[in-house]
């Protein structure tokens, strides 16, 4: 009836955790093409009417394959997927960190691949996975909005699936900005609206606020410097350096506008990050972490969002 498909880039022990007799499709992504080019192989070489997609870092709780057969028995042929319920085991003795709770995040995710069965019939209707998305983020939420455009339903089942926590280093959260990129794609794909159709939120504006005021203040900082430099050498600005003969010319405005513009990316930077440090544990080193990272998140979402636009419209 099912056959479990994983996407991996070697390190999944997740084919010992299925139970017997059950296919399992492990597809190494050695060409690093992404996990949806990889889980598109999968479903092609099942043979079974509905395909299971897990992840590779995720444990199927007891009694899963027993839940999961239930989950999809009798299901009306217009449904044509339903997701498990992914639990994300968190410290109890400790308030939890910022990754810890992003991880937790995916515990109310709609049709995300940690856990999520589609029927192959369905699948072979919508073409699987749009490949252009090259990483573990959105190419499920796309499948999903497709499936619905194709008239199908999709459904939450009973069965249980852990996702713990992994360390992924100091970076990790500007590392995951490039998830931006994708988004660009998703806009183009499903129009503006996309993110209220899968109940997802978004900073974007915000960071590019944060991002536009902090380099206003440094183009504005550096015109005065070097005016200033032009004064003390006694010769007019030539060139492109023209523009910025107002800012010497304006005096304290052009002071006033610096410190403003200053003064507005320090305060949304210092929101940004006690958002961040105020549900975790505060712990030195993960204020440290907090307070670092978001003044490099802002920029680094605005750079991948643009990367993103720019390849979409090639």
């Amino acid at each position: 009836m099912i056959t479990v498909v994983i996407p991996t880039i070697g390190r999944s022990s997740l084919r010992e955790a299925i139970p017997e007799g059950v296919p399992v499709i492990v597809v190494e992504d050695t060409g690093r093409k992404g996990p949806a080019a990889a889980r598109n192989a999968g479903w092609r070489a099942a043979e079974t009417p509905w395909v299971v997609f897990l992840d590779d870092d995720v444990m199927p709780g007891e009694g899963w394959l027993e839940a999961l057969t239930k989950d999809l028995e009798s299901l009306p042929e217009d449904v044509a997927g339903s997701q498990g319920r992914i639990e994300v085991p968190l410290p109890r003795d400790r308030r939890p960190t910022d990754a810890e709770r992003n991880t937790a995040g995916l515990a109310d995710a709609e049709w995300i691949t940690a856990d999520m069965a589609y029927r192959r019939a369905a699948l072979e209707k919508v073409g699987g996975f749009d490949e252009r998305f090259p990483r573990a983020y959105r190419e499920d939420a796309d499948l999903a909005l497709r499936m619905r455009e194709a008239g199908f339903r999709l459904v939450r089942g009973e069965r249980v699936t852990r996702h713990p926590v992994r360390d992924d280093g100091f970076w990790a959260s500007v590392r995951f900005q490039r998830g931006n990129a994708d988004d660009a794609l998703m806009r183009r794909v499903h129009g503006p609206e996309w993110r209220s159709l899968i109940g997802a939120g978004g900073l974007l504006p915000r960071h590019a606020a944060t991002t536009a005021l902090g380099l206003t203040a440094l183009a504005l900082a550096a015109a005065r410097a070097l005016s200033c430099a032009d004064d003390r050498e006694g010769r007019g600005l030539r060139g492109g350096l023209r523009g910025v003969r107002g800012l010497r010319e304006a005096g304290a405005g052009g002071v006033w506008a610096m410190g403003i513009a200053a003064a507005g990316w320090a305060g949304l930077t210092a929101t940004f990050a006690w958002e961040r440090i105020a549900p975790g544990p505060r712990t030195p080193g993960e204020v440290a972490r907090m307070v670092v990272t978001s003044v490099a998140i802002p920029p680094a979402a605005c750079l991948h969002r643009l990367r993103g636009e720019l390849r979409v419209r090639r």
